[in-house]
């Protein structure tokens, strides 16, 4: 650690997206770090400036500065998705210039890019700076301690879940389909807890797809099995939760054909320039078509209006241990670390146990679809399942289209086998939940 007669700092920053609770963790962190002696300056706008060697974009921050700030969406420090960890320049810049701001510890909140960002100015730093960070997504695809959720995930959740419902409501009263892209580059757990908490007609996230890369004809007749099982049941209408991270998961160069942008500083194409839900509409509008079905069916986004919302108190409360626990793990001499909770404790984990071994990134947790969290989600979906293709069902769904039976079980079949669970799932009423 830096080692000087004035006062130790503390600096904070901000990477990638934003999520519900980033001001919480600013809050504690700087309340607490005061507290305990330390100076505590922001750093703006995340890696961007400290990558040029810039050490100009800071605000020194008080416990007046943030005293209010907890309840707050966004982040006080905005944020970017500047990669320090692009090149060894830009990682030598960044301790460069965090060396010439005299900081003696790095607090960094961000999801899966910023803590690899942070893993590699713990390295660089040679134990001069002590590096911490503190997981940020509303994604929640990273490997936390019991399973514990990412801070925002939450929030994002519930908020999402109220935009569903009224997708819900709006496709009965006008007698049309929804499909809804929702955020999840890796993880379909976004997706699938607004599908879950809203009771909506079904969720399709990438986890269920075993085969990598895979047609997007699939995704297109998961949905048009749904629309047609739920005009079986009496319904013309429904909504669906889909993951944008099944973009990534297509052929070779089909994602690069759809999204017409640039990669980010971490390689990834902005899913939100792939119009993913304009693609699956006007794909499943002409299967249906193509079936003898006719249906209204409307894309929408649920994305940016998620990530600044105002956090839920349970993300408040949450991140607020998150930044006191990092200031004092920190101080006791700790670095190299994601700070967790596990069983109502700070738990630290380390930047190198959350890599990939094989790619040297932090690992992605994925939904887990062999668990009975997803068993019950899927249970209460309307959507083609392998008990449907006994014969007397199977001749109701097929009188509902053009096709015979034997070409419905030909046609439906293999997206059902593709994305059937395994053993253990439990086993669907017959009775949908979300009529």
């Amino acid at each position: 650690m830096n080692d000087s007669h004035e006062q130790r700092k503390l600096a904070i920053l901000v990477g990638g997206g934003p999520a519900p609770g980033i001001n919480s963790v600013i809050a504690s962190a700087t309340i607490e770090a005061v507290n305990c002696g330390l100076r505590v300056i922001g750093i703006r706008d995340g890696f961007r400036w400290l990558v040029e060697g810039d050490a100009s974009h800071t605000v020194e921050l008080g416990i007046r500065d943030v005293s209010r700030i907890h309840f707050t969406g966004g982040s006080i420090l905005r944020t970017s998705r500047t990669n320090p960890a692009r090149d060894e320049h830009g990682v030598a810049r960044a301790v460069a210039a965090l060396n010439e701001m005299r900081v003696s510890y790095l607090l960094c909140i961000g999801g899966d890019d910023t803590t690899y960002g942070a893993s590699r100015i713990a390295e660089a730093s040679r134990g001069r700076i002590g590096v911490v960070t503190v997981p940020k997504t509303i994604d929640n695809d990273l490997p936390l301690p019991d399973n514990a959720p990412t801070f925002g995930f939450e929030t994002a959740r519930a908020v999402g879940t109220g935009i569903v419902e009224s997708l819900m409501e709006d496709a009965r009263t006008t007698g049309r389909w929804y499909i809804a892209v929702s955020m999840g580059r890796k993880s379909g757990a976004l997706a699938l807890g607004m599908c879950k908490s809203a009771g909506a007609t079904l969720a399709v996230i990438p986890e269920e797809f075993q085969a990598d890369p895979f047609d997007l004809n699939m995704v297109v007749d998961t949905i048009v099995g749904s629309i047609i099982k739920r005009r079986a049941a009496g319904r013309d209408d429904g909504v669906a939760l889909v993951a944008e991270g099944i973009a990534e998961r297509l052929e070779p160069g089909m994602l690069e054909r759809l999204a017409d942008s640039q990669r980010d500083a971490y390689g990834h194409v902005h899913l939100s320039d792939v119009p993913i839900g304009s693609v699956l509409r006007d794909q499943i509008t002409r299967a249906l078509a193509e079936v003898g079905v006719s249906a209204t069916v409307v894309s929408k986004d649920i994305g940016y209006e998620l990530r600044c919302a105002k956090p839920l108190p349970f993300d408040v409360e949450y991140t607020r241990t998150l930044g006191y626990g990092a200031v004092k793990y920190l101080l006791s001499g700790g670095s190299g670390a994601l700070i967790a909770i596990s069983g109502g404790r700070v738990t630290p984990v380390s930047l190198g146990d959350l890599r990939d071994p094989e790619t040297g990134r932090v690992r992605t947790r994925m939904v887990e679809i062999d668990t009975e969290s997803y068993h019950v989600a899927r249970s209460y979906m309307i959507r083609l399942e392998m008990h449907d293709f006994e014969d007397s069902t199977l001749s109701s769904l097929a009188a509902q289209t053009k096709l015979t039976p034997q070409q419905f079980r030909e046609r439906f079949m293999p997206v059902v086998k593709a994305t059937a669970p395994g053993p253990g799932r439990l086993v669907a009423t017959g009775i949908p939940g979300n009529l």
